[in-house]
């Protein structure tokens, strides 16, 4: 059986800079006011005689208790804005991570050395109206970063790019944070530069279809137990809680957020020593109880993990369909098996035994048919 463990010894990588021009910076223009703390709303602005004021929009949990900007962890927290100009730039100040930055379409990924800096996403565009969307692609293992603003040179800030009226959750382990998805063989170790969550299937799958999307991704982590047999750490129950996991004392308001689906891919460190037996099935479905009374009517999805093979995949399924029963006789109808078959080895496999691409492509095309068949998307 192939383990989901908490990584706990990363060497520090080089603070170089690839992919992007660093600047040491003392602020940033065309940067949001923090107002709210709304995942997937504009921030910074309000409407004035029926027009969107200019703004930034923030996809994910941003802890806005900062006048400076807001501060975020979880993987895939996303920052997007419409300016006019032939170039942007994003001041960020924290901790060292990876970005995907996406202009008109493009997208790089970046390297964010960490401390104060801004960095050149894009220079030399066509004069005109564009779109950058700046998205963390590592996990909240590697910290907090706060974001102080997109400048534009003598361009500008436009109003907000108009929100999806299609809106998802995924809740997982290193799977769904992409932990390794980028390496090239199971004997890679972890590094950041190997893990990328714009690349996983939940990012592909909400693109695809056209939905917002805010992840709640931890390595190791699990249900009811953490990789190998850990009880002592926060599982996924508590963490779930935090607009930043950590950081106790940033409990999140859910009603900021409210999704039509939510995919729960959890279960893989829970099995790392064994069965986990009943205390899973239990833990489930308080954990699905509770969330049932925040998203009253969203479709919740529970997923099996590419990463176990039989017979614990088929052990876990069962375990699964435990916990929609149980849920269907309280009256809950709205909670579904999602299959996500046991990765093919033939397909190569990622740092640590971990999805490789290939199989996260694999996964996504899962995800997008099941919500497209349920749903209508």
């Amino acid at each position: 059986m192939d383990l989901d463990l908490r990584f706990v010894g990363i060497a520090v990588w080089a603070l170089g800079i690839s992919g992007c021009t660093p600047e040491t910076s003392s602020g940033g223009t065309g940067g949001a006011a923090a107002t709210g703390g709304s995942a997937g709303s504009g921030q910074g602005g309000t409407a004035t005689g029926g027009t969107a004021a200019p703004a930034v929009r923030f996809v994910g949990r941003f802890d806005q208790s900062d006048a400076k900007g807001p501060q975020f962890e979880w993987s895939g927290s996303e920052m997007q804005a419409r300016f006019s100009g032939t170039e942007v730039r994003v001041h960020l100040n924290g901790s060292a991570n990876y970005f995907e930055s996406v202009v008109d379409g493009q997208a790089k990924k970046v390297q964010y050395a960490g401390g104060d800096l801004t960095l050149t996403l894009a220079t030399g565009l066509a004069a005109g109206e564009h779109q950058v969307r700046l998205s963390r692609i590592t996990e909240a293992y590697f910290w907090s970063v706060q974001f102080l603003g997109f400048s534009f040179g003598t361009g500008a800030l436009l109003a907000p790019p108009p929100a999806p009226n299609r809106r998802i959750e995924v809740v997982g382990d290193s799977i769904t944070a992409g932990y390794g998805n980028e390496g090239t063989s199971a004997s890679c170790p972890f590094s950041a530069d190997t893990e990328n969550h714009y690349l996983t299937y939940a990012a592909i799958s909400a693109r695809d279809l056209g939905a917002d999307l805010v992840t709640l991704a931890w390595s190791g982590i699990g249900m009811y137990r953490n990789g190998g047999g850990d009880m002592a750490s926060p599982r996924m129950p508590e963490r779930y809680l935090l607009t930043m996991p950590d950081f106790p004392n940033t409990a999140w308001n859910f009603a900021n957020y409210v999704p039509h689906v939510v995919v729960i891919n959890l279960g893989t460190n829970d099995f790392s020593t064994g069965d986990p037996g009943q205390p899973f099935v239990d833990a489930y479905v308080a954990f699905v109880t509770s969330m049932r009374g925040r998203y009253p009517d969203a479709l919740i999805y529970l997923a099996t993990s590419p990463m176990l093979g039989d017979p614990e995949h088929t052990t876990q399924r069962t375990h699964l369909q435990a916990v929609i029963t149980r849920r269907g006789t309280q009256g809950d109808s709205r909670l579904k098996l999602l299959e996500f078959a046991i990765q093919n080895q033939a397909d190569g496999l990622g740092c640590d035994w971990h999805p490789n691409l290939v199989t996260h492509q694999k996964m996504a095309t899962a995800m997008t048919t099941a919500l497209r068949a349920d749903l209508g998307w």
